[in-house]
């Protein structure tokens, strides 16, 4: 399992060289300015976080490609009565900046624009719901007991990954906390960027879509940009998205979308412009474009941006209390669910408790029935191992599975896994949801999460 826990970090490192071949050297900079800006920005006004938390945690240990030209930049400049961030990075262009707004976070705005552009980026009109911090659980963590000391010991232990940086531990039932941990500096309310633990929420608000009438993932997925009759990938359903299966070209990982995450691009600059590489629902590629494309497809369904955006908060993350929790758009307002998304760990565990429930949150349907079952079951072309004998963990819509035999892990479990050790596990046969958080460096040993999965399901009765 030690192989596929090292995916993410082995693909960072075998692309940055790749990406620093195809990119000049004024864009590499443009995406190490971009690349600060934006995580100085989210860690600042989403996270609450101080200047030297970001530096030694969100700026360290990041893509080997970026590494040289961040070491060149000045510091980030964080405005705090304008809610932004901006970088310097050429002479002759004005900074990398991200803005922060309401309910939707931190935005880059494109390379080249200037401050006054922050204008008409698109914004939400939001309540976040007045619920206690404790929904849904009756009993929080009681600060005592075998388990309480295990994820102490957890929190440091080079055994559960030597160069792993955990900041967040957390157990619990639909009733109870069993028991959290934090490191120092954080608290319940501390958030961090989720990585691709964003790709399993992103399922979650199209499955309320699903019960909501507004969408059927077995028809093509609705994309402008295919609709030419010439256009074979206007035959692309929703589930081959979700799937990761829709047989569209990526870059050699699939994993890596550099452009729109660091350099201020469009979502529509990348994902809709790639060609069929293979027949739609015949290989398994994990893609962010595969994601990003069925959300984008949902938003196709609205009359307004507007609508889109705030669709996830009043369908989903109010309705279980997910106060937290930020999903951030390109400068044009489509959701980067494949990855940034800013949420706290208890937030986290309110997305698995709904699973647990099977779509239930307290007595309201949120999620069609049979929705869980078919988020955790896998169906068409599947993981393959990236070695001989390296177990792959197989995958359903969003969702990794634990559906072979894990030793000692039941193989109705399945996990929302992102980038840095971002992990959601839900263990049905157990009732139980168990979350790490983290800033594991790329390239290193991160967090070994089955160690951790099956060390807690020892413990917990």
């Amino acid at each position: 399992m030690k192989q596929i826990l090292g995916i993410f970090a082995l693909a960072a490192l075998s692309t940055a060289a790749t990406a620093q071949d195809r990119e000049t050297s004024t864009t590499m900079k443009a995406y190490a300015a971009g690349y600060k800006a934006a995580f100085t920005c989210s860690a600042t006004f989403n996270g609450g976080k101080t200047p030297e938390m970001i530096a030694a945690q969100e700026l360290t240990g990041i893509y080997q490609g970026f590494r040289a030209p961040m070491a060149e930049l000045p510091d980030a400049v964080i405005d705090h009565k304008n809610k932004r961030v901006s970088v310097k990075f050429n002479d002759g262009l004005p900074p990398r900046i991200s803005q922060w707004r309401e309910g939707l976070g931190c935005t880059q705005l494109p390379v080249g624009a200037d401050f006054a552009d922050a204008q008409y980026l698109p914004t939400v009109d939001i309540t976040r719901p007045n619920t206690g911090d404790s929904q849904p659980w009756k009993k929080l963590d009681t600060g005592s007991g075998a388990l309480k000391a295990k994820l102490k010991s957890m929190m440091t232990d080079p055994y559960y990954g030597k160069d792993a940086l955990t900041t967040a531990l957390l157990v619990a039932t639909p009733e109870e906390l069993l028991a959290e941990e934090y490191i120092e500096g954080y608290t319940p309310k501390t958030s961090q960027r989720t990585w691709s633990v964003a790709k399993s929420i992103a399922a979650s608000v199209i499955g309320a879509a699903v019960e909501d009438g507004m969408i059927d993932v077995s028809k093509p997925a609705n994309i402008t940009e295919w609709q030419s009759p010439i256009d074979p990938r206007k035959n692309i359903t929703l589930e081959n998205l979700l799937h990761m299966a829709s047989g569209i070209d990526s870059n050699r990982a699939g994993n890596r979308t550099d452009r729109l995450y660091a350099g201020g691009g469009r979502m529509s600059d990348g994902a809709t412009e790639h060609s069929l590489d293979v027949k739609p629902g015949t290989r398994f590629k994990y893609a962010n474009n595969d994601t990003l494309l069925a959300v984008r497809a949902l938003k196709n369904s609205f009359e307004s941006t507007k609508a889109y955006n705030e669709y996830p908060f009043t369908a989903l993350l109010n309705k279980l209390g997910m106060n937290d929790t930020v999903l951030e758009t390109d400068w044009e307002g489509n959701f980067v669910l494949s990855s940034q998304v800013w949420t706290t760990s208890r937030d986290m565990a309110r997305l698995g408790i709904l699973h647990l429930q099977d779509g239930v949150w307290k007595g309201e349907r949120i999620l069609p029935e049979g929705w869980v079952e078919y988020i955790a079951t896998a169906k068409g072309p599947q993981p393959a191992p990236r070695r001989s004998g390296a177990k792959p963990m197989g995958y359903g819509a969003q969702w990794w599975l634990y559906d072979k035999d894990f030793d000692g892990i039941p193989n109705d479990a399945y996990a929302a896994r992102g980038n840095r050790g971002q992990y959601l596990v839900v263990v049905p046969s157990r009732n139980l949801v168990l979350i790490r958080r983290g800033h594991d460096p790329a390239g290193g040993e991160g967090f070994k999460l089955d160690l951790f999965v099956r060390d807690v399901l020892k413990l917990v009765k």
